[in-house]
């Protein structure tokens, strides 16, 4: 969404680049991809690693080729912000949504395959293909589940009193989970009630269920959310983070949370997910953060912000990816 107009826009920047500078440097990124978007939004790479999609708050969608960075295919695929992107077909699709409402798939030379129109503006999307599924949180505080070959509509859950902040599913695409802006956090299944978690102290803007399903973590100002699915029972984690933590992800090792935050911060971490101690740190954005990904076998690290950049850290084959710095 295109929130940043006139004097808002200036002051937010300023404020931003003050408390950001004040954070620690970190390691550097190997590749900065400038003026990616007029803001980066999201970041997605492709099962093999060979290929990052970004999106921004334009509505482009961008693809990067690995292992140098270089630019690939760009084109516009929605009216305003991308809030979701996922490859499927082995990397040979993309699938999209966005704050227009629409859901898409293209091919990675930006050719539109299929889509789909929501009834609501899509704030958060994700998607599990060897499930056959995709989720999507709404403004309207509504869910929505979908076949991800052909997004034929499964179910409609109105959860949230307000808009839906971010939507997870399970590695085994057994459990769904949403968090919204009325603070609350549920978790479901197709064939079970929905269960609402212990209510976190401030809003989760991010959500990531454990590889071994029995947790699931969450973001927001300073901390991390750590609820024991068993019992619905919340932990609260400090971090380093001094701002919203707005993107989890866990690395393909399972113990580790990558991390980025935005607002009054813009730091790039690896956080422990069982005490939220920082194990790695990364170099800072210059503005907000707004999401983090890393490839799956855990050689590289992305992430976008509010700076229009897309940074790329290779993170190197069989390195031990909780070494501390």
């Amino acid at each position: 969404m295109k929130r940043y107009v006139g004097k808002f826009l200036a002051v937010t920047m300023l404020l931003s680049m003050v408390a950001c500078s004040m954070r620690p440097v970190g390691e550097a990124p190997a590749i900065i991809n400038a003026q990616a978007h007029s803001g980066g939004s999201v970041v997605a790479f492709s099962p093999s690693g060979d290929l990052l999609a970004s999106g921004g708050w334009e509505g482009t969608v961008r693809l990067w080729r690995m292992p140098d960075g270089s630019p690939g295919h760009a084109w516009q695929a929605h009216a305003d912000t991308v809030n979701g992107m996922v490859f499927t077909d082995a990397g040979q699709r993309l699938v999209t949504a966005g704050f227009d409402r629409r859901i898409a798939t293209w091919s990675i030379n930006g050719q539109l395959l299929g889509q789909v129109e929501s009834p609501a503006p899509i704030t958060h999307m994700t998607a599990l293909e060897p499930a056959d599924r995709l989720l999507t949180g709404h403004a309207d505080g509504s869910v929505r589940l979908w076949r991800l070959s052909d997004f034929s509509r499964l179910q409609t859950q109105v959860l949230h009193r307000g808009s839906v902040k971010t939507v997870a599913i399970a590695p085994g695409g057994e459990r769904y989970a949403s968090s919204g802006s009325d603070g609350a956090v549920f978790t479901w299944s197709e064939h079970a009630p929905v269960r609402r978690l212990e209510d976190p102290p401030t809003d989760a803007w991010t959500l990531a269920f454990s590889p071994d399903g029995q947790w699931l973590m969450g973001g927001s100002w300073f901390r991390l959310y750590r609820w024991q699915l068993a019992d619905t029972t919340l932990q609260t984690l400090p971090t380093r983070h001094r701002g919203i933590i707005r993107s989890i992800k866990y690395l393909p090792d399972g113990a580790t949370l990558a991390s980025i935050s935005r607002q009054t911060d813009s730091a790039v971490y690896f956080l422990d997910p069982v005490t939220g101690a920082t194990l790695r740190r990364f170099q800072r954005h210059d503005l907000c953060g707004a999401d983090i990904s890393v490839s799956a076998d855990g050689r590289y690290l992305a992430t976008t912000s509010d700076d229009a950049t897309v940074r790329i850290w290779d993170l190197g084959a069989g390195r031990p990816t909780g070494a501390k710095h």
